[in-house]
């Protein structure tokens, strides 16, 4: 037992880590492309081009793919860091995951584009770096796909659609507001209040050293030793890279170079940037023009950064009435120094000081009272990411702790309630029963139930035991076993008491064996045979009424426990079939709670899980009859109970024994889970 609960510990923790790790992931990857769908789509038309597909950034196609991508990640990201609906969760990640590795397979082979863009430009990982990172989370993807019922949840099925909806409203929001203007939190190298020269130059700490007389010692460039000493090598440690690679302008009158002019300049330089002239949004020309015409009278540089001269400059010219000079820039400054087509920023003495897209350009009242000190730039963006952050996390987080406390006080009650009717309640029986189903014949239905037998008669059990057996056995199975050891139940009986229906066994015929029980709404009828809960409810009033005890199964499917149905079916059962009864029937009712997804399948519901449901199932019966009957009712779990596992589920207060399948098959497992009541 301790064996098993510490292997349970283990693979959960192990599980929970796996989740978060793909959750964190998820969430940060899906954030910073919301941020910056532009960014993304720079990465797509790379993808695009190597392809052979012309499909430019700003194109409708790569627009919804930047964002649907984005949607997809920051959204499983949210169900994977609160647990929900879990089966289908760890299936999306897998499929995504697999496909992604794949892709990062491809491109670490072939290099088609330098950095596949998984954190957009917040974080730039090498080709081989990303595989590595995609081959790690690919494996955590493939443990939650089978232990994911390990994994934690910590939101209730009543809040996690709200909190569905909230999260991809939000990140709908984002991604369209940075789309349509920018992004809110700048993660290129052309943020707000950089220097260009100095992000060009990055940091390094350079160290020189130099030998004499056979040892060797480390100078630097302002403590160079004399001419005694012999120069060996130089070691460069790069303390901040380079964040700006290339800052290239070509003016296309002259010819020139005019970048390191640009940054020379003291003054404001105006520079429109536009990715692509021939998709380029010509509606904001006016606004253009009136700024060039504002710059020009105020003795302020403007120009206009694009990829090509020629017919595309003519063409632009034509639709928008341009007279500004034009340059040809590399596509570094031209794609990231705004994300929008056009954009325009606003340079004085090399620092970056101020962008606009091209739906929200200045007019010139907003540019006479611009702030342009490094400390209002500062603030700007601190501000931005501050309102971005706080707009999430505090809605998002208020609705989880509404949840939990929610959740802890109905469990509260239940709880208490529990324990104040405890003191006055009847000890409930504690009762292990197997289900043969449709297995052994007559003569090794007759070995079996004699081995079982024999084995109680040798070592007294400490609780009821039952043995389920097809029609055939019960006869002759209850003449040979002791009854004072071992009860006889038939697994199904009619939902007829007589008359012309072939191949039935009535609830009369199931008695007169000798048999003291019948297990009705097991599962396999409910899906093989169609029996409804109108046909449940006349099975088990016939069953009462001819002296047998009714085992009455329900569960929910794997489909139902992830969605978090397990309660809503497991009371809509109970309602349907059994809540009709008086106190005085329910007396001989005895309640098998058996997850769908756990029978015949090796999983097993953990300890907790089932001890959740089997505490709902007992309020609820407290709520359809009595605080007195619902403590008096036996409730038992069914679903892949081994000896193994018996010990911890029955140590659960409200599981008061199990209702047996395969392992019942054999006398010595079935004993093994019997001898888990001993004291």
């Amino acid at each position: 037992m301790t064996q098993n609960k510490t292997l349970h510990i283990v693979l959960r923790v192990v599980t929970t880590l796996a989740q978060w790790l793909l959750a964190a992931t998820f969430l940060f990857s899906g954030f910073v492309k919301a941020l910056d769908p532009m960014g993304m789509e720079h990465k797509l038309e790379a993808y695009c081009n190597h392809l052979g597909w012309n499909l430019p950034a700003g194109s409708i196609y790569l627009d919804t793919a930047a964002i649907v991508l984005a949607l997809v990640e920051f959204t499983l990201g949210v169900y994977l860091l609160l647990g929900m609906r879990k089966r289908l969760t760890a299936v999306g990640t897998f499929v995504f995951m697999l496909v992604m590795t794949v892709v990062t397979i491809y491109i670490y082979f072939y290099s088609p584009v330098p950095d596949c863009g998984c954190f957009g430009d917040a974080i730039l990982l090498t080709n081989g770096q990303t595989l590595a990172k995609n081959i790690v989370l690919l494996a955590c993807a493939i443990l939650l796909l089978f232990a994911g019922q390990h994994s934690l949840r910590i939101i209730s099925k009543h809040t996690q659609w709200l909190l569905s909806l909230y999260a991809l409203v939000y990140m709908i929001g984002v991604a369209l507001y940075s789309l349509h203007y920018l992004p809110l939190v700048d993660f290129t190298g052309y943020d707000l209040g950089t220097k260009v020269e100095e992000a060009m130059r990055g940091e390094e700490d350079m160290t020189f050293v130099y030998e004499k007389n056979g040892k060797q010692q480390t100078f630097r460039m302002e403590n160079l030793p004399d001419s005694t000493w012999k120069y060996v090598r130089t070691d460069t440690k790069v303390i901040r890279p380079a964040t700006i690679k290339d800052f290239s302008f070509v003016d296309s009158r002259t010819q020139q170079e005019i970048g390191d002019e640009l940054l020379a300049d003291t003054g404001n330089v105006f520079i429109v940037t536009i990715p692509n002239l021939a998709a380029a949004d010509a509606g904001c020309s006016d606004a253009l023009n009136d700024i060039y015409d504002y710059a020009r009278d105020h003795r302020m540089r403007f120009l206009c950064a694009t990829a090509t001269t020629g017919k595309d400059v003519s063409n632009w010219i034509d639709r928008t009435g341009a007279a500004y000079p034009f340059a040809v820039s590399s596509a570094e400054p031209r794609e990231a120094w705004v994300r929008a087509n056009p954009g325009l920023v606003l340079i004085r003495d090399g620092r970056i000081v101020a962008k606009w897209s091209n739906n929200n350009l200045p007019d010139e009242t907003e540019l006479s009272h611009l702030d342009l000190s490094p400390e209002a730039q500062s603030n700007a963006a601190h501000h931005a990411f501050l309102r971005l952050f706080l707009w999430f996390v505090i809605p998002f987080g208020l609705l989880v702790l509404v949840d939990r406390l929610k959740l802890g006080h109905r469990y509260f009650k239940v709880y208490t309630h529990y324990k104040s009717q405890k003191k006055h309640s009847i000890m409930r029986k504690h009762i292990v029963a197997g289900n043969w189903k449709m297995n052994k014949n007559l003569q090794e239905g007759i070995a079996l139930a004699t081995e079982i037998n024999d084995l109680l008669k040798a070592e007294k059990p400490n609780c009821e035991v039952i043995i389920g057996t097809p029609f055939i056995h019960l006869a002759k199975v209850s003449e040979v076993v002791d009854h004072s050891l071992v009860a006889v139940s038939a697994e199904n009986c009619a939902d007829k008491a007589s008359g012309a229906y072939t191949g039935e066994v009535s609830a009369e015929m199931v008695k007169s064996t000798g048999a003291e029980y019948v297990i009705l709404g097991h599962s396999e009828r409910r899906e093989y045979y169609n029996e409804t809960p109108a046909i449940l409810k006349e099975q088990v009033a016939l069953a009462l009424d001819n002296g047998l005890k009714v085992i009455f199964c329900i569960g929910e499917s794997l489909a139902q426990r992830e969605a978090g149905e397990q309660e809503a079916v497991c009371k809509a059962e109970l309602e349907g079939s059994v809540f009709h009864l008086t106190p005085e029937q329910w007396k001989n009712v005895v309640i098998a709670y058996e997850p769908i997804w756990a029978i015949g399948t090796g999983k097993t519901a953990t300890a907790e899980q089932a001890e959740e449901i089997h505490a709902f199932i007992r309020k609820s019966l407290a709520d359809n009859f009595d605080a007195a009957s619902a403590d008096e009712t036996s409730i038992l779990y069914g679903g892949s109970c081994k000896a193994s596992n018996a010990p911890e589920l029955f140590a659960k207060p409200d599981i008061d024994g199990g209702l047996i399948g395969g392992a019942s098959l054999k006398a010595a497992d079935f004993k093994g889970i019997i001898d888990a009541w001993k004291a």
